[in-house]
């Protein structure tokens, strides 16, 4: 999915919510876990009650690994149901994955080549060459940390140099210049509030995948008033709000009207700012 498609749907759905599918076996109704691929089975009915309000869909993939080989399929089972049937939504693969240059180029080929997932979140510690390989994929996203929504987050990424320039200003300005705002997102979590002004000076242009809307705290009409673009900008993912609504039998219709009221909120938005 490439820049003009996201924008388009985006209008097309009146929506820039992204639904986070964080599918935890301890979470989930207890009537699914008789099925053969439980994880596969919950994210189907979520995926399919919620894809008329969402953009995109995020699997966490620590949510997936830790089940070994069968968690694996059902992070590909999502994939590809996701690219079957809905074709339109983007998916993200949230992997936070970053090595050295040859190892990020498997895990390039991993998520863009076997995976075809759309759009893979990366940690740039280790500097250029641990991204560059992610960014030689026609029409998809390398969505790099910025500044992240967590407590720990004050540890490193407030840090400043000897000029006052907080840590997290100096990679995403430098990662920035390694690719375009066709290729390249970055993080910034919904708690961090009107810092999403000071980073539009930074990153005028660019997606941000926006993480902490709803369970978290962080507010939707906070991070639109500072961070919207005139393209929108913003992917606002919200997981356990929506997916973990309920844990009964009508968890589906559950999550769609957690789903239907962001998306409802995040309407008027697009409206009053003149972007629908």
């Amino acid at each position: 999915m490439n820049r003009q498609q996201l924008i388009e749907t985006i209008r097309r759905k009146k929506s820039f919510l992204c639904v986070g599918l964080d599918t935890d076996l301890a979470k989930i109704p207890q009537h699914l876990l008789e099925a053969d691929d439980p994880i596969f089975e919950f994210n189907k009915a979520i995926i399919d009650a919620t894809a008329q309000y969402a953009i995109a869909f995020k699997p966490n993939l620590a949510f997936y690994e830790c089940y070994g080989v069968s968690g694996w399929l059902a992070f590909e089972k999502t994939v590809d149901y996701i690219k079957t049937n809905y074709s339109d939504t983007m998916v993200i693969a949230d992997a936070k994955r970053g090595d050295i240059g040859n190892t990020s180029k498997m895990y390039a080929k991993c998520f863009f080549e076997q995976s075809k997932v759309d759009a893979l979140t990366v940690a740039p510690y280790m500097g250029e060459d641990s991204i560059t390989p992610f960014l030689g994929y026609d029409s998809r996203w390398v969505v790099v940390l910025g500044l992240t929504s967590n407590k720990g987050s004050h540890d490193f990424q407030l840090i400043t140099d000897a000029n006052g320039t907080p840590l997290f200003e100096t990679i995403m300005r430098k990662v920035a210049s390694w690719g375009t705002p066709d290729n390249i997102m970055f993080v910034v979590g919904a708690t961090q509030g009107k810092m999403f002004e000071q980073i539009r000076q930074i990153v005028p242009d660019h997606f941000l995948l926006v993480p902490g809307v709803g369970a978290q705290g962080g507010s939707l009409e906070e991070v639109a008033r500072y961070g919207l673009t005139t393209d929108c900008g913003l992917i606002v993912n919200s997981s356990r709000g929506i997916i973990y609504a309920s844990d009964g039998t009508d968890f589906p219709q559950a999550a769609a009207e957690k789903a239907r009221e962001i998306q409802s909120e995040m309407q008027k938005i697009l409206n009053d700012k003149k972007i629908i």
